[in-house]
């Protein structure tokens, strides 16, 4: 977190052969987001995202694999008052043994086409992620 009142993140955007996109739930926490975390001050966005998925699901994926997917700014989920930026990642591989990990208490396997969206969604998920990824599947 920094001094400013903007937490950056990397996030991977992980679908099942369903097309279900993958949220994780945080120990201590009562909102569902992708699976990601803060760099290290030494990590680019992308290894950010792979170390985090090895460490909260079990996904072990090389940086370069990872799809650039956008950067995006919302209002955090787990923190009042501030903002997060978040540099997301598509991870295009076959999905098997996600196991929550390390501080994920939970995790959901989400219909992003299913209405109405459960209520306890990461304002990043229901403001960016799930309206481009329903869009792309019409």
């Amino acid at each position: 977190m920094s001094n400013t009142g903007v937490i950056v993140v990397s996030g991977v955007i992980v679908r099942d052969r369903h097309g279900r996109l993958l949220t994780v739930r945080k120990r201590a926490t009562a909102r569902f987001m992708l699976p990601g975390g803060k760099p290290e001050p030494s990590e680019t966005a992308a290894d950010a995202a792979a170390r985090e998925c090895a460490e909260e699901i079990g996904l072990r994926v090389a940086p370069d694999r990872l799809r650039p997917w956008g950067r995006f700014r919302s209002a955090a989920a787990n923190e009042d008052g501030y903002a997060l930026e978040a540099t997301l990642f598509g991870y295009d591989g076959v999905v098997d043994d996600i196991v929550p990990a390390a501080e994920i208490a939970e995790i959901r396997w989400l219909d992003v086409d299913v209405r109405p969206l459960p209520g306890d969604l990461a304002p990043l998920l229901v403001d960016h992620v799930i309206p481009v990824l329903t869009a792309a599947d019409t």
